[in-house]
């Protein structure tokens, strides 16, 4: 096959493999975007799910909704160690830049813009010299005394609540989206929690989307005992084998191109319905085959290729952060397992390290914070990138 053609390469397809099977969050957060618009309360949205599900092109998805309906929307990515003032900030201001075209009132456009960034300069550090301090690029004075007292559950209150009321104006809402929820701080997560609070209490017309790894709730509910009741969650998983054959057929099909029932079954086993590897190695076999459709033979021609760019691209990247102990510790959880895609116990792992629990908690913790792993329950941890320990069992 024409490898130019190649509908598996990134951003080739009209439709990701990632969306496909979506239908029902795509569908959720339609009503949403129609419930809120509406003047109705509404529950904000998080996603959860282990990497390689498509959390991110599906939080992508959401973003592009909210503009068709001419929403104000930003998106982020959390950051370990990065404050959430100055990345909101900027997500913020597209928001509202979206909202100004349909604003008839220029000087309530900028009232609300000097309240962004009064918030926003407030991450910079108060003996901070000038030319170290940074700069919003928002082009209005700073408004005095609202979203700047350097609380930033505070702060974040009176920030969402200008800006709801901005898009109220124009009879729509704002969505702000933040991709790797679970990298925020403590004091940021409790901040956001309580924002989110007080905008349900009220109705304003603001949500938030996050997506995450599967411990996510749990961070949120440590933050705020009520967070629960503030979030609609959703569990990303793989793909059954009916949407996973979809997601294989239908950029084949826009090509004009077939596969082979045989060669289906090969890819979904090869993948295991995890959208991003449903990529990968539909990719290695478009290339692979010679001429159409593609067949089974196609399909294990490719799958070593297709292993190999997962290897340095998908696994290798994140083992290669992995300290020398914290890769025993991952190579431990991947023999106790045998390779599978389930939790291991954390005294198993020590048994098996012939350590005490105790001296293994900074890499299992740094594990964590390095979103290599999660908890999934108490005494369990588990990988959060699917096929993770057999890759770490085939490693010479």
């Amino acid at each position: 096959m024409d490898p130019i053609r190649n509908p598996f390469a990134p951003g080739a397809g009209q439709r990701p493999p990632e969306l496909a099977g979506r239908e029902r969050e795509l569908k959720a957060f339609e009503v949403v975007l129609e419930r809120v618009a509406r003047g109705r309360p509404e529950r904000s949205l998080v996603l959860t799910g282990l990497r390689g599900v498509g959390k991110t092109v599906l939080l992508g998805e959401l973003r592009a909704m909210a503009v068709r309906h001419k929403w104000g929307a930003g998106k982020i990515e959390a950051r370990p160690d990065a404050e959430l003032r100055r990345p909101l900030s900027a997500a913020l201001h597209r928001a509202i830049r979206d909202l100004a075209v349909r604003h008839r009132a220029p000087d309530r456009v900028e009232e609300v813009l000097g309240v962004l960034k009064a918030f926003a300069l407030r991450a910079n550090k108060a003996d901070a010299k000038l030319r170290d301090r940074w700069q919003p690029g928002i082009d209005v004075p700073a408004a005095q005394g609202r979203a700047d007292s350097g609380d930033i559950e505070i702060d974040l209150v009176e920030l969402f609540t200008d800006v709801a009321e901005l898009a109220a104006d124009v009879g729509t809402g704002v969505a702000l989206l933040i991709d790797e929820m679970q990298d925020l701080q403590p004091d940021d997560v409790s901040a956001l929690c309580a924002a989110c609070h007080e905008l349900s209490q009220s109705g304003a017309p603001l949500v938030v989307v996050g997506a995450g790894l599967p411990h996510l709730p749990a961070v949120l509910s440590a933050s705020k005992s009520y967070s629960e009741r503030l979030f609609r969650y959703s569990r990303i998983d793989r793909l059954d084998r009916e949407d996973a054959d979809y997601a294989v057929m239908a950029p084949i099909e826009r090509e004009d191109a077939g596969i082979e029932p045989e060669a289906l079954d090969a890819l979904f086993d090869a993948s295991g319905g995890y959208p991003y590897f449903i990529q990968a190695y539909g990719k290695a076999a478009w290339d692979a085959a010679p001429s159409d459709p593609i067949t089974v033979k196609d399909v294990q021609v490719a799958a070593p290729e297709a292993e190999s760019e997962l290897a340095v691209g998908f696994f290798g990247s994140r083992y290669d952060r992995a300290t020398p102990a914290e890769r025993e510790y991952l190579q431990a959880m991947a023999e106790l397992t045998q390779g599978r895609d389930e939790p291991a116990g954390t005294a198993d792992v020590a048994v098996f390290l012939g350590r005490k629990p105790s001296s293994l908690s900074p890499a299992r913790d740094s594990l964590m914070k390095k979103g290599l792993v999660y908890s999934a329950e108490r005494g369990q941890i588990a990988f959060t990138v699917p096929h993770f320990g057999h890759y770490l069992l085939g490693r010479d």
